[in-house]
């Protein structure tokens, strides 16, 4: 049995404990959530959750049928299985010798990244990218200095083309 890593997206009524109905669903049944984001969609009364999770094929087919059958749950879709785009928000903070911030300045512009302070006692950066390029980012600058703070958005994802997840 293969594990691997899955991004299910599940559109639920923006109700009071629907998003409790759908992690202890999760939990109940011993699947770890690695991430997760709950935003509302264009209509107000329906929020988009994202979440993270490994398994087998078989599990997370499990997960999607059983979200399902959730009232508040309105649709799921294993965003794994198609063709996405997938990003993660990272805002970290280091301490930095000043004699290395020129260095740090350059990684920080190569990856793409945004300088949100740029004080040696607590240089503060933000990345949007992927997974792996945000772990790459996060061990490369830790280099230059003391990691003192990250925050971590986790993955969100949409599908690409003209295919949504709707209503």
């Amino acid at each position: 049995m293969t594990t691997k890593r899955h991004i299910i997206s599940i559109l639920l009524q923006n109700e009071v404990g629907a998003l409790t109905r759908v992690t202890s669903l999760l939990a109940t049944r011993g699947y770890n959530i690695e991430s997760l984001n709950v935003a509302p969609t264009d209509d107000p009364t329906v929020s988009r959750l994202t979440l993270v999770t490994s398994g087998s094929e078989a599990v997370v087919q499990q997960i999607v049928k059983q979200s399902l059958k959730l009232i508040d749950v309105v649709n799921v879709d294993d965003m794994t299985s198609d063709q996405h785009v997938e990003r993660e928000l990272l805002l970290l903070k280091l301490r930095v010798p000043p004699s290395l911030l020129g260095r740090l300045h350059e990684s920080v512009e190569k990856a793409g990244a945004q300088v949100l302070s740029d004080e040696a006692e607590s240089f503060t950066v933000q990345l949007t990218d992927s997974e792996s390029q945000i772990n790459r980012f996060v061990v490369e600058v830790g280099s230059f200095g003391e990691v003192l703070e990250v925050a971590r958005s986790g993955a969100l994802a949409i599908l690409r083309g003209a295919t949504t997840l709707s209503a």
